[in-house]
């Protein structure tokens, strides 16, 4: 099958993340280079990609995607590991989502559930949690002190 690998998106990825992220209903008014994170790749294809968003000791995970064929297989948690990864390495010590119905998936993976209102003002500034993503939509923390 091919050993998974993990690479910083280039501009022209951008696009690419773009065209997927909206096959997958996911939005992407405000993706950017500087917000998508890691591109996922087995034998020279993406299989996945993750964004995140820097808000001082805060991030906002972003977009995370796994290819439809590649589901399953292990591509969704070695993307937030290694996200996890970058964000403590950029003195990042609590990441925060959004999602519509990846809530159980997450709590997997050591995400909790919590309020919007108890969302940091930081975190309530995104365009994600402001205007993006629905006012039904999830929000889960994870203390990466932990």
């Amino acid at each position: 099958m091919g050993e998974l690998g993990f690479r910083v998106p280039t501009d022209t990825d951008v696009s690419m993340a773009k065209a997927l992220l909206s096959a997958a209903g996911l939005p992407i008014e405000d993706v950017t280079i500087e917000r998508l994170a890691l591109v996922a790749e087995r034998n020279s294809d993406v299989v996945g990609l993750i964004g995140l968003e820097q808000c001082k000791t805060l991030g906002l995970l972003r977009s995370l995607l796994v290819l439809p064929e590649n589901r399953g297989s292990g591509v969704g948690k070695a993307l937030v590991a290694a996200i996890e990864k970058m964000a403590i390495d950029k003195g990042i010590s609590e990441l925060w989502l959004l999602t519509i119905d990846a809530d159980a998936w997450f709590a997997q993976l050591g995400y909790r559930v919590e309020e919007r209102e108890l969302a940091p003002l930081a975190i309530q500034k995104t365009e994600e949690f402001a205007s993006l993503c629905p006012g039904d939509a999830v929000l889960m923390r994870k203390d990466l002190r932990d």
